[in-house]
């Protein structure tokens, strides 16, 4: 069941960055969305929404790591 969670949660933002992927790219095929006025605008929403779904996948993997000690040591926790 754990496992179906954490899919689940890597799945969301996933989705966010491949939408925001979609976005860019219908930018530079002259393709607007309709409730976004520009396409300046809808480039720089596709941006954030890739820049933010790739900032959670990773940021879940590298905690992940982190937590099984597999990543190296200057990204190790330091212990007190």
């Amino acid at each position: 069941m754990q496992r179906i969670v954490a899919l689940v949660i890597l799945l969301i933002p996933g989705i966010i960055a491949v939408y925001g992927i979609k976005l860019m790219r219908d930018m530079v095929f002259n393709i607007g969305h309709p409730l976004i006025p520009s396409l300046t605008l809808q480039f720089i929403i596709g941006f954030l929404f890739f820049l933010v779904g790739l900032w959670f996948v990773a940021g879940f993997i590298f905690y992940r790591d982190r937590k099984r000690s597999k990543v190296q040591e200057r990204f190790k926790k330091k212990e007190h």
